[in-house]
């Protein structure tokens, strides 16, 4: 086995003593066979090679004029010796890979914003001025809960923004709201809780981090006014999207919020996309209500974008050490040093308010269009998606089948049901396609809808 650092280019070929000249070559055309050298790649002067591989100069010579002649490699006065440019087969997809799928030209699913729209400039330029100014232990371990600027800073935001009762100590910062579901399933485990009641209606993945971490499952019937405080029973603890529930849109009411705080147990408040509301006054977090049994739950995954990997959890004295024993890691210190920057700088606030406006724009153009339907749309007022209310179970497959086919992404309602199924509909996300495209997404779906529904008003009812 040899190496060859030659011209810069920091190369491992795989070599014995015997038959060293037939070895370079299936190991060079194997090389660039996998991709390890790509095309473009200049290689080491013959020379250069022979030395560090300890062989002769003219083998290595007829090894090059060998791969040339094949059209693996190609040669230039002056320019040396490249890996060629060529066109491979393209493999087979594999059934059973995840993205082996039909790709939907248009993408109207909820779950995640217009990632077209995340703000680079303001972004690169927080990332600069915070690192210039980070002493160089932040880029330690450090605390495992978080950089303390971020959750200073974060305190202060959710305070002012949300209405949060917090202190910096109280705050964990986790990679996603994924990762800080997981954390706090342990840490409730830990301190005995067995039993967590979640909405009917929610993310098949969220309950499925709960179940994997060993919590038992209880649904909760939603209806007009959100949760049903009193179908808890005896369940330790409660996760709630008090502000806009997912994906029926119904925010929770004052008698349900302060009947979930008094039932005792432990809620989690998960406020996905608590800063985006349209036409109503702003919710505050449910949090306030009784900050040492509610657990607030935010994300920068709608405001920013999913791939940011920054989200933040507000716990209880109580639960904090379990949480924080649970951990296991949590996002680069240059992400929450950038975003800490972000906030501080005004730049978040500016970033909500251009996308609340956006999207309050594309709400409307959605709802504009689905008026001639007669179909009935709601949960219209905050957040980044609508439900379409659909007399029966039928239409909504149906739909959802006759958009597929027509390249474009929608979600049935029976995809978000744990337990009984008692309605039917659409979850439509208006946040994901970029702006260029939305309008001819709206068209499609208006096309689909038509065809499907037949332009008949859609009542609630129960599953059929």
């Amino acid at each position: 086995m040899a190496e060859t650092w030659a011209n810069g280019l920091d190369l491992h070929l795989d070599l014995t003593a015997t038959r060293v000249r037939a070895q370079l070559e299936t190991a060079l055309r194997d090389a660039i066979r996998s991709g390890r050298l790509t095309a473009g790649t200049r290689l080491p002067a013959t020379r250069t090679l022979a030395a560090d591989l300890g062989v002769a100069r003219n083998t290595v010579a007829e090894v090059y004029g060998q791969l040339v002649a094949e059209g693996w490699l190609s040669a230039r006065t002056g320019s040396g010796t490249l890996v060629a440019s060529r066109v491979a087969p393209a493999p087979e997809p594999d059934p059973a890979a995840p993205g082996s799928a039909r790709r939907h030209r248009h993408d109207l699913r909820p779950g995640e914003p217009d990632l077209s729209a995340f703000p680079r400039g303001p972004w690169l330029a927080a990332a600069r001025k915070a690192l210039d100014a980070a002493p160089d232990a932040v880029l330690g371990y450090g605390d495992p809960c978080g950089l303390p600027v971020l959750r200073g800073v974060l305190a202060e935001y959710l305070a002012r923004a949300r209405g949060v009762v917090a202190r910096p100590g109280n705050i964990v910062i986790c990679s996603g709201f994924a990762h800080g579901l997981e954390v706090l399933s342990r840490a409730l485990l830990e301190t005995g809780a067995r039993t967590l009641a979640v909405e009917r209606y929610g993310h098949q993945a969220h309950r499925d981090v709960v179940v994997r971490q060993g919590l038992r499952l209880h649904p909760l019937p939603v209806d007009a006014s959100g949760a049903v405080a009193s179908a808890a029973g005896d369940a330790d603890a409660v996760l709630l999207t008090p502000a806009h529930q997912f994906p029926l849109g119904v925010t929770l009411a004052p008698h349900r919020r302060r009947a979930f705080v008094d039932r005792g147990g432990i809620v989690i408040e998960d406020d996905y996309d608590g800063e985006f509301r349209y036409d109503r006054q702003p919710v505050g977090a449910m949090q306030a209500l009784a900050p040492d049994r509610v657990i607030y739950c935010g994300t920068a995954s709608k405001s920013l974008a999913p791939g940011v990997r920054l989200a933040w959890l507000v716990i209880p004295p109580r639960l904090h050490d379990a949480a924080a024993a649970a951990l296991g890691g949590g996002p680069s210190a240059l992400d929450q040093l950038t975003l800490a920057e972000l906030i501080s700088s005004g730049g978040y606030d500016r970033q909500i308010r251009r996308a609340r406006l956006a999207y309050r724009r594309r709400r409307d153009r959605l709802v504009a269009a689905l008026a001639p339907l007669g179909l009935q749309v709601s949960g219209i007022a905050a957040g980044l998606h609508a439900f379409l209310d659909f007399p029966r179970t039928a239409s909504e497959l149906r739909a959802e089948t006759l958009a597929s086919r027509h390249g474009l992404a929608v979600e049935g309602l029976h995809r978000y049901t744990f337990g009984a199924c008692d309605r039917a509909g659409l979850v439509i996300g208006y946040a994901r396609p970029p702006e260029h495209a939305y309008t001819t997404a709206l068209a499609r779906l208006c096309a689909v809808l038509a065809s499907s529904t037949g332009s008949v008003i859609a009542t609630r009812s129960p599953c059929g």
